[in-house]
């Protein structure tokens, strides 16, 4: 699952190329750098919040347009990936400079080390975003540095001893702003939402990082009983599963610094024994999963039983409006529900009503309860006969309102 490249790899296979393992020690393992939590938008002050609690604590984290700027080492990169809910990926800055014409940027991107920070056969992409700068053209920037990124790896010779089994694509990411220009690489691989769980989706998936911020905001925190009642792809109960378990976000799934040439692999290995170390076994289900949906229910449960969730999470076949919380469990908890949001016309329409009885249910039956509630639009959030509050979030190009609160 995970690739075999490491720093105990360089050791012996690098005795030819010491010089370039010694620069790769020097610059980047033995190194303090400046990473980059990307998030959803208005969720940096919750990333904050996760990255504050890493243990050992991560150094001069601050929340940033977009997300959260954090000091550390490849050890706090690892940990970050592994563990945050919430960000979309994990930056590493490698380089800024200031450049106004082709020519310059040429120049600047070649003298970028490339080789500290890619193997000779990486596959990647260059990513450019640019505001108000001189060089406005992403696409002639993003070949100016395919060209340079290429050109300085081909002086590197393959080591076929280095050959990772997984060749994961690694992501350039170039921000130019007032003509200043920001080098980084991402150590995510894809984005943190794919925890590797998952093989399938519903109608209107939402995303994990999505359902990780409406659990945490909703005052989750994986020790009460959690109600998702529409469950559909079940992407609010597999958090909350992982949650519950103390399993990290990223602990199924594969990152791009597994394929970097500063890659420690016996240092990744003991950041995830360590881990494991304080994953918890539940005596009985505090997760409880339903839908109407026997498709829906059936993939949910397979996934349960495949990545062991099973004394965490029970899965039913049962509509919303028979289910009756106590029947579940004795304890309040959390409800979760992402409903089906119609847009056309028709659609609309019965979706306003079954969000009304959604309402008048949850008033009825939950009270004493938490929620996660997500609408369509702040008219129909407004209409919730009880007090929340309310976020705006944009999922999938539409503008939803989460609402969270306590039902009385």
């Amino acid at each position: 699952m995970h690739g075999k490249r490491g720093c105990d790899f360089y050791l012996e296979a690098m005795s030819s190329e010491s010089a370039l393992f010694k620069r790769i020690k020097r610059h980047v393992i033995g190194r303090e750098h400046t990473f980059f939590a990307a998030t959803p938008p208005g969720f940096e002050q919750l990333c904050l919040r996760e990255l504050l609690n890493l243990d050992p604590v991560v150094g001069n984290a601050r929340v940033t347009p977009g997300g959260v700027d954090f000091k550390g080492r490849l050890d706090d990169c690892y940990r970050a990936n592994l563990n945050l809910r919430l960000p979309n990926r994990i930056l590493m800055r490698i380089n800024e400079f200031k450049s106004t014409n082709f020519r310059q940027l040429e120049r600047k991107a070649g003298d970028i080390p490339w080789e500290l920070y890619l193997n000779p056969d990486s596959l990647f992409k260059v990513h450019v975003t640019t505001k108000h700068c001189r060089l406005h053209h992403s696409a002639a920037i993003s070949d100016r540095f395919h060209k340079s990124i290429a050109g300085r790896l081909s002086g590197i010779q393959q080591d076929e001893k280095l050959l990772t089994t997984t060749n994961v694509e690694q992501n350039i990411f170039i921000r130019g702003q007032d003509d200043r220009f920001s080098v980084s690489i991402g150590s995510s691989g894809d984005l943190l939402y794919k925890r590797g769980l998952k093989k399938h989706a519903g109608k209107a998936p939402l995303r994990e990082t999505l359902a990780a911020a409406a659990l945490q905001l909703a005052g989750y925190d994986g020790t009460q009983p959690l109600i998702d009642p529409m469950c559909g792809a079940g992407t609010f109960s597999l958090e909350g599963a992982l949650m519950a378990k103390c399993i990290p976000a990223g602990w199924f799934r594969n990152f791009a610094f597994e394929g970097w040439p500063s890659y420690l692999a016996k240092r990744w290995g003991y950041i995830r024994r360590q881990a494991q170390s304080g994953f918890v076994q539940q005596e009985r289900p505090i997760v409880f999963a339903s839908d109407t949906d026997p498709d829906a229910c059936q993939r949910m449960k397979d996934c349960v039983d495949k990545y062991s969730l099973a004394d965490a999470v029970r899965v039913n076949q049962k509509d919303f409006f028979d289910l009756v919380p106590r029947d579940q469990t004795d304890q309040t908890g959390v409800v979760c529900i992402n409903p089906p949001y119609g847009l056309r016309l028709g659609q609309k329409l019965e979706s306003q009503k079954l969000f009304q009885a959604i309402c008048n249910r949850l008033k009825s039956d939950y009270s004493g309860w938490k929620l996660a509630l997500f609408a369509h639009g702040k008219k129909l959030a407004r209409t919730v006969p009880f007090e929340t509050e309310s976020y705006p979030i944009l999922h999938g190009g539409l503008k939803l309102t989460l609402l969270v609160g306590t039902i009385k």
